[in-house]
This record gives structure tokens, sequence and C-alpha cells, in this order.
């Protein structure tokens, strides 16, 4: 009897190490978005040493505020405001991103998150 028992056991261990070991992760690592100073423009998106104001990565973001003054992050069903240095984690969606303050003629990003 305790053969069968210990038997079982070894089984349902191996089954639950097994269905461990090909489990996929539920959580993808966030891509880095960087958002910089440089002027002309204020505000740009700092890829591979090239600056954009339009960028399109896939998601999660974790967006980084590394301008002078906070970013103001709307997208779906989201306002939030980043302080410099500070950073936010985004999902899916399509963000416009615009400094807390800044003059009209200043750049404007936008960032797809898929």
């Amino acid at each position: 009897m305790k053969r069968i028992a210990v038997l079982y056991l070894a089984v349902a261990l191996l089954a639950v190490g097994a269905g461990q070991a090909f489990a996929h992760p539920t959580h993808a690592t966030p891509t880095k978005v960087m958002v910089v100073m440089k002027d002309p423009g204020c505000h740009w998106f700092s890829v591979s040493g090239a600056f954009k104001t339009k960028l399109a990565v896939r998601g999660p973001a974790k967006l980084l505020n590394v301008d002078e003054a906070a970013l103001k992050v709307v997208g779906p069903a989201v306002t939030r405001r980043v302080g410099v240095g500070k950073t936010l984690l985004l999902g899916k969606g399509t963000y416009a991103i615009t400094m807390v303050g800044q003059a009209p003629d200043d750049n404007h990003l936008r960032l797809v998150v898929r």
C-alpha cells in the first residue's frame, strides 16, 4: 500500500514539475521608451541615438521622462502626469505626450504601444 502511495506521489510531482518547466511567462518585459530634452522642438523620443516625434513599440512600454519638465500622457481612458526622472508603465494603445506648460510650437509626441 505504501509503495502505491509513493508511486502516485512521484507521478504527481513529475507532472507538476513538467508543467512548470513548459509554462510560458505571462508578463512581457517592458520596452524602454525615453523622452529627452533637445532643441529645437524641446522634447523628443530618443531611439538608438536618433530623435523622433512618433514611435511605435511592442507592449508593454515603460516611459522614462528625462525632459526638463513633467509630461502629460493622454491615452485610452488615462491621463497621467509623469515627473522628471519618473517612469510610467503603458499598455496597448495610442498615447499623446506633451510637456506640461509647453509652448504651442513645441513637439507633440505620439506613442503607439502594440
